[in-house]
């Protein structure tokens, strides 16, 4: 069913309604104007961060969110996100729509002690050793399989910011182009703020030039900065930088199954997959630590 909704939101109809048996479709211009964004300063449903949007980007809500990614893009259901950004001059809908998946990961204050020791080359070797090897074990039980291609743009960590982002070339065998994962993780007091954009190869100059933008105008609201944390009564997490990019809280808390999907395709066949290989990822730098 969720195949048939991919292909009706190409042809420009899609199925929204509680029960998808039950449902109406409406037109794809129906469905977008049922999108109520908001623009301008906006605070994050749990009030952990306020987002201060220029006039090329606005927000929606988590409810409309979850809408796009599961009755538009075909995610499955599960997780909760804290809304989404999209940019003012692209619809969701589009054939090169994109949009930033935004969700908090309360593990705990990261520590940004090895930003400087983090060898970049040697941890992208073993991200994709551990993916396949993964793949070699999918691969036996007859599941889809996906290769970490490299670094798209090298992780970058601003140490008076906080901010660390960075972007990954991920390939499957039979889709006709590269998948894009573009990744910022902004550290406060209590956890990450985690935001995440996917898209094919092609948009790489587009959506590294407009990320820069997000990590200007995102910033955490007063007392849950990274300068805020307390560490006589504030939990420090279990990991740091280095485990933050293979995986970290992102991939523990399944949020690939969400936005791995966006623009590209192969949607559903890339969720099943990137979820498996980076919680594969993720053990093998919590083995480390």
């Amino acid at each position: 069913m969720r195949l048939l909704l991919l292909l009706l939101c190409l042809t420009g109809a899609i199925t929204v309604g509680a029960a998808e048996e039950d449902a109406a479709p409406i037109t794809r211009e129906a469905f977008e104007a049922s999108l109520e964004y908001q623009q301008g300063a906006v605070t994050l449903p749990n009030g952990v961060a306020v987002l201060k949007l220029p006039a090329g980007f606005r927000y929606l809500n988590p409810e409309d969110t979850r809408r796009v990614l599961e009755q538009a893009w075909g995610n499955p259901e599960g997780g909760g996100t804290l809304g989404m950004l999209f940019p003012s001059d692209v619809g969701p809908l589009d054939a090169h729509g994109w949009g930033v998946v935004i969700t908090y990961e309360e593990d705990g204050h990261v520590s940004d002690d090895d930003a400087d020791g983090i060898d970049y080359d040697k941890l992208m070797k073993e991200m994709q050793e551990a993916t396949t090897a993964d793949n070699t074990e999918r691969a036996k039980q007859g599941q889809p399989t996906l290769d970490l291609v490299g670094w798209a743009a090298r992780p970058y960590y601003d140490k008076a910011a906080h901010k660390l982002h960075w972007a990954k070339e991920l390939r499957v065998p039979s889709a006709s182009e590269n998948t894009l994962n573009y990744n910022i993780r902004i550290l406060g007091r209590k956890g990450v703020l985690v935001l995440n954009a996917v898209s094919g190869m092609s948009q790489l100059p587009t959506i590294q030039e407009r990320m820069k933008d997000v990590l200007a105008y995102t910033e955490f609201s007063p007392g849950n900065g990274y300068a805020d944390f307390d560490p006589d009564i504030d939990k420090t997490a279990a990991y740091g930088l280095a485990a933050l990019v293979a995986g970290g809280a992102a991939a523990k808390a399944g949020l690939f199954a969400k936005l791995i999907a966006v623009a590209i395709a192969l949607k559903k066949f890339l969720v099943l997959a990137v979820v498996a290989v980076f919680a594969a990822v993720r053990k093998l730098f919590a083995r480390k630590q």
